[in-house]
Order: structure tokens, then C-alpha cells, then sequence
């Protein structure tokens, strides 16, 4: 596997929690691709300003799991699905073609926690993402180092675990490349560690000194 390494600050979402851990929220993201054997961009929505949770950050679509959507495997590839056309418009036809690229369970020291699974997804013919205007208000196709330039340039923002997998990402030249690897592939869960120093709160990955 291709660890993401290196350690951030907490950003919007990852408040601090000085008390009993929290139960985290099982979840699904989807990593919308296009690009085929040219090239790789992928999709990022923005969340509107006013969410509570995450406002005004730039996210793959996703969130939490519905109760009717059962549990395991197949919870988290519908809920996938259907956050993938609530917030960018997109509609998959076949979950099970969702290949499933990592899984992020949010730290034990953060308030709001989510255990989240990643796919991969091309960008299906014929269709174009558009936002609602309310849960999302503005989308943005890019590449892994575009992002992240546009990031460290305060044109948008992001927050740790999208970081991290811009960065893993990036190591990618085109879709099918990526796709290939991911395929077959056997995902183990990370989960982060908050470190804190003082006023500051520093996130760990396994691997990092002092995770």
C-alpha cells in the first residue's frame, strides 16, 4: 500500500475532543475520476458556508450511511451512490463497479467522527456534475496537484483526510493507471492520532514519529 505520511494541523470538522471518544458515523465518499488513459482530474464540491459541520470546505462527495441502507460492503457502496447524485448530480448505475480505494476512520480525540469508505468511480458518458445550491454550492473538476496548490494558495480549502489522499492521489499519471492499482487491492483501515503540544493539536499517521 502507499501510505500517505507526514503530520498536519486540525482543521474545520476536527475540533478537539477532551472527552470519552466518540462512536464515529460509518460513511461513504466517492472519488469521481475522468481522464481515462490521458489523464487524471477528479471531481471536489464545495459545502455551503452556512453547514455547521465543514462549511465552505471543498470535499469528495459523500456522508453518512441511512439506516435502510442496511450495513457492511453494500450499505456503503448505495450510500455512495446516492450521495454521489444529492450533491454532484451524478448517478451511477451499478454500485458494485465502485472500487474501493481506502477507509478513514476519524480520530478518537476529534468531537464529530465518521469511519468512511472511499471509491474510486470514472465519470459515467453523458452526464455533467452540478451542485443543488444548497448543500453544495460550487464543484470543481482538478488534478491531485492542482488542488492541493490551490489549497496551499487559499483559493479553497481542505481538510486533513482529503489532503492526505490528493497527496496518495498524485502519484497517479492517468485513471486507468489508478484504477488498476486499487483494483484487487486489499484496504486497511487508518485511523489518525491527535498529538497535542500545548494550544496545538497535531494529526498522526501510522508511521510517523510518536503515532
Amino acid at each position: 500500500m502507499r501510505a500517505p505520511q507526514g503530520s498536519e494541523r486540525a482543521g474545520p470538522g476536527e475540533e478537539y475532543n477532551p472527552g470519552p471518544p466518540v462512536r464515529p458515523r460509518q460513511a461513504a465518499s466517492v472519488i469521481l475520476l475522468r481522464g481515462g488513459s490521458q489523464a487524471l482530474e477528479l471531481l471536489l464540491v464545495r459545502r455551503t458556508p452556512k453547514a455547521r459541520f465543514m462549511g465552505g470546505v471543498w470535499v469528495f462527495p459523500g456522508g453518512a450511511v441511512d439506516a435502510q441502507e442496511g450495513d457492511g460492503d453494500d450499505a456503503h457502496r448505495a450510500a455512495a451512490v446516492r450521495e454521489l447524485y444529492e450533491e454532484a448530480a451524478v448517478q451511477l448505475s451499478d454500485p458494485g463497479e465502485l472500487v474501493k480505494f481506502s477507509r478513514w476512520i476519524t480520530p478518537a480525540a476529534v468531537q464529530i467522527r465518521f469511519d468512511t469508505h472511499f471509491f474510486l468511480a470514472a465519470m459515467p458518458d453523458g452526464q455533467d456534475p452540478k451542485v443543488d445550491g444548497e448543500e453544495c454550492v460550487d464543484l470543481g473538476w482538478f488534478t491531485p496537484a492542482g488542488a492541493l496548490a490551490a489549497h496551499a494558495a487559499g483559493e479553497i480549502v481542505l481538510v486533513f483526510p482529503t489532503i492526505k489522499h490528493l497527496e496518495q492521489l498524485g502519484e497517479f499519471a492517468t485513471v486507468e493507471e489508478l484504477l488498476a492499482y486499487a483494483r484487487g487491492r486489499n484496504v486497511q483501515p487508518i485511523e489518525p492520532r491527535v498529538v497535542v503540544e500545548g494550544e496545538v493539536a497535531r494529526i498522526l499517521l501510522p508511521g510517523d514519529p510518536g503515532y
